[in-house]
Order: structure tokens, then C-alpha cells, then sequence
């Protein structure tokens, strides 16, 4: 256990409380402890890379946190009408099927690779944007609604791509 690790297991403990606060309304409050949670991935990874801390807890703890987080965001923004179902929907899917997918072929005797992929990369940038832009839109009253429409389709898009990118992968994994 390290400071960065300590770090990530703070932005883990950061995921209920921000769901707490966007399911009673205090999206002000959520906003700034979504950025905390972006600063301190930021903080956790340059610490682990600058002074050679990174570790194999933090490989899997890293991604993990940065995805609860999301998901949290996510599903507490579809229940309350902030963003459309159709997308909750396919992120929080696309995320179970990459775990089902990881786990079945360690199951299988034949494990995958885990690496994100560039189209994952532009699918995460993408689904953080939109959080951030929902939080600020919604907290903050900034009337970005066209902006809003745009990000979630772009997020659409990406989520789906992304899931077909690791489902190819996946499958030519499995059957060579």
C-alpha cells in the first residue's frame, strides 16, 4: 500500500458520497466532488509515475475506481431525468459485459489481455465530459442544453463502438 493507492481507495470512498449527493439534489456539491475525484486520479497517477510507485494493486484499483465513479454518475443522473435512459442503459452494459468478458475467459483457462483500446480511451474522455457538463449545466444553471444533446450522442456512439471494438477483440481472443 502506497500513497497513490491511498489516494485511489479515497476516490472509491468518493463514489457513494457523490451518489448520495445527486440523489438529494445537491448537484453543487456533487460537481466539486467530481472534480476532486479528476484531480486526485490526475494526483495518484503522477505521484505513481514520477516517483516509480506504481503498483499492481493500483493497475486494476485505478481503472476500477474511475469506472464506479461513472457508472455512479451515470445511473444517478438517468434516475433523475438528467440523462436518457438509452444511455445509462448502454454504459452500465458495455461495462458488465467487459467484466463477464475478462472473467469468463480467466474461467476458460484462456485470459485476456486487460488494455484499454484507443476507441475506449475517446469513450471514457467522453462519458467524463458529459458528466462534468451535466453536473455544471444542472448545478450551476449555465443553460448548456446543446451542448448536453451533443455530448450524450457522442457518448452514445463511443460507448457502442467501444463495446464492439473489445467484443471483436474478445471473440479473436478466445478463438485463437
Amino acid at each position: 500500500m502506497n500513497i497513490p493507492n491511498l489516494i485511489t481507495l479515497g476516490r472509491v470512498i468518493l463514489v457513494p458520497v457523490v451518489f448520495w449527493l445527486l440523489v438529494t439534489g445537491q448537484t453543487q456539491a456533487a460537481f466539486f466532488a467530481f472534480v476532486l475525484a479528476g484531480v486526485s486520479d490526475a494526483v495518484d497517477g503522477f505521484i505513481a509515475k514520477r516517483f516509480n510507485q506504481s503498483t499492481e494493486l493500483g493497475a486494476y484499483l485505478d481503472p476500477l475506481a474511475d469506472k464506479l465513479l461513472i457508472v455512479s454518475i451515470f445511473v444517478a443522473l438517468g434516475v433523475g431525468g438528467a440523462l436518457p435512459s438509452w444511455l445509462v442503459i448502454a454504459v452500465v452494459t458495455r461495462d458488465i459485459l467487459i467484466v463477464v468478458g475478462v472473467m469468463l475467459s480467466w474461467l476458460l483457462d484462456h485470459p485476456v489481455r486487460i488494455a484499454p483500446l484507443i476507441v475506449s480511451k475517446a469513450n471514457t474522455v467522453a462519458q467524463i465530459v458529459l458528466a462534468g457538463t451535466v453536473l455544471a449545466d444542472d448545478g450551476f444553471g449555465l443553460g448548456l442544453e446543446t451542448l448536453r444533446i451533443t455530448l450524450v450522442w457522442v457518448a452514445g456512439a463511443l460507448t457502442i463502438a467501444s463495446l464492439a471494438a473489445y467484443l471483436r477483440a474478445w471473440l479473436r481472443h478466445m478463438s485463437g
